[in-house]
């Protein structure tokens, strides 16, 4: 039997929306920065990871006037766990590989984050690294020595920390100072503030500092505190 049309089609005017949402949507090779987007998915991230699967799109958006971005997620949780996603430029991608995950109780992993990352850099241009976290139960030479080696590619690490873990907060913002990125915390809940910090990053891997100042200007905020500190490094 021949399958059935659906039974309500679309508008002309639904149509002509979701091509002009795909125009918007560039190729890997035409996207300007790429940008790669870490999140611990242990147990205690849950409702940011929610979150973050929500806004997400909105790094993409603000890119989009400034060259368009190419994002890769990474995440880790359990014994061990740890993936990285296949690069992409579709917010609806993106979204789709967050909602697949849930969180699962297990040690953090930055060292092996910054370890990965700088593979993808010498592999080819990575534009910056955004870690959303809230601990750090690794150690902290390790973890700063491979922080070391990511700024010796030129890879800034936007490290935005949830809550107030005071060793958390000393190595994430070590982590930032050796690569030349920013620290910044959020509380949790606080989903307008991480929407403002994802925003800031991604205008900043699609067109580097002088976007980021700009786009800074334009919106003021915790955007031009992040400018700021950026350009000063």
């Amino acid at each position: 039997m021949a399958d059935k049309l659906p039974a309500v089609r679309s508008s002309q005017r639904e149509i002509d929306a979701f091509l002009k949402q795909a125009a918007r949507v560039p190729t890997l090779a035409q996207a300007k920065g790429r940008l790669v987007f870490a999140i611990d998915a242990t147990l205690s991230r849950a409702p940011t990871w929610n979150t973050a699967s929500e806004i997400q799109s909105d790094m993409f958006d603000v890119a989009q006037d400034v060259g368009g971005l190419a994002v890769q997620l990474v995440w880790f949780r359990g014994r061990g766990e740890f993936r990285a996603s296949s690069w992409t430029t579709s917010p609806a991608a993106l979204g789709a590989s967050m909602r697949e995950v849930r969180c699962a109780s297990g040690f953090t992993q930055l060292r092996r984050v910054l370890s990965h990352v700088r593979t993808q850099a010498a592999e080819g241009h990575v534009g910056a690294l955004v870690y959303v976290g809230d601990c750090c139960e690794e150690n902290a030479e390790f973890v700063l020595k491979e922080a070391g080696a990511l700024a010796i590619l030129g890879v800034p690490a936007f490290m935005f920390h949830e809550g107030r873990d005071p060793n958390a907060a000393a190595v994430f913002a070590e982590v930032a100072r050796l690569t030349r990125g920013v620290y910044a915390r959020f509380d949790s809940g606080a989903a307008g503030r991480l929407r403002e910090l994802l925003r800031a990053a991604a205008v900043y891997a699609a067109g580097g500092a002088v976007a980021l100042t700009d786009y800074g200007e334009r919106v003021g905020g915790e955007v031009k505190r992040l400018a700021r500190a950026i350009s000063e490094r």
